[in-house]
């Protein structure tokens, strides 16, 4: 009788970092707007973790279970029981994250179990509809809205301040005085990414494509003067920046929270559908 062969049990618990583009590749065809964020980080800078500002993670292989993780966790595919995995992992790290986002079946499983170790987060949004419109805005559009000019950086850092404290409850310029916000908002200037309507030379509207890859263009930083909410401009400026998105050959993606019924409102009269949900925890 011959000797039973001899085999390894994999262990259940580790967690491999990623090596290959074409591994992820799968994912971000699979779910491109889904993975939108983390899918234009990777195209524009390969899986360099300095260049990316994290590592993409999986337990077997990326189109069974996907995290980014670096200042953001951004979970993109998996098990609730792959997320736990994913939590325990970040657990080990000497800092924790700033934020998580992402499909909210795959969020909420990770923060669960992070939170046994935190501790509150400073806010927990669960239910964030994921939108997209991929035919044009159903509703008039502004051609006032157009890009930013490099020489017009101040007065949109005013706006775009405004935007983030009221959307996050911090303020971005907090740490290195907002060298680093304007540097941000100076690349997606440059880019041709940052939208707005000036009054005055003063913004009154504003957005911009914060994520990019070749089939999506993902929307962020939506704001309207307070002197001017109500008077469509949130619509019409939205709309305008989503036909440039679609005009490119990309679908115009954004996610809202579930609570701003004004905004979602207007996403529905520009024409946006649900495709899915994000949560978004927030903690620092």
């Amino acid at each position: 009788m011959s000797a039973p062969p001899l085999f390894r049990i994999a262990d259940a618990r580790r967690v491999s970092v990623v090596r290959e583009i074409a591994q992820v590749q799968e994912v971000f065809d699979d779910d491109p707007v889904g993975t939108c964020m983390v899918a234009a980080r990777v195209g524009d800078h390969g899986l360099d973790p300095v260049a990316i500002g994290g590592e993409l993670w999986t337990r077997n292989r990326p189109i069974d279970s996907l995290c980014f993780a670096g200042v953001n966790l951004i979970p993109m595919r998996g098990t609730p029981a792959d997320m736990i995995v994913f939590a325990e992992k970040v657990m080990t790290a000497p800092r924790r994250c700033s934020s998580l986002v992402g499909r909210a079946e795959l969020v909420l499983p990770m923060w669960q179990q992070l939170a046994q170790a935190w501790g509150p987060a400073r806010e927990v949004r669960e239910c964030q509809p994921l939108l997209t419109l991929s035919g044009p805005p159903q509703c008039a559009i502004d051609p006032a809205v157009r890009p930013v000019r490099m020489d017009e950086l101040d007065a949109y850092l005013v706006a775009a301040v405004d935007m983030f404290i009221g959307e996050v409850g911090v303020d971005p310029r907090m740490g290195d005085g907002g060298r680093g916000y304007r540097r941000r908002l100076a690349g997606l200037i440059a880019a041709g990414r940052a939208w707005a309507r000036f009054e005055g030379g003063e913004v009154v509207f504003k957005a911009e494509i914060g994520a990019q890859t070749s089939r999506v263009g993902q929307i962020q930083g939506v704001w309207v003067h307070p002197d001017r909410r109500g008077d469509g401009l949130g619509a019409s400026g939205t709309a305008t920046l989503a036909a440039a998105v679609l005009h490119t050959g990309r679908v115009a993606s954004l996610y809202v929270n579930d609570f701003n019924g004004p905004a979602r409102a207007i996403y529905r009269r520009i024409g946006f559908s649900q495709l899915g949900t994000y949560a978004t925890v927030l903690l620092d």
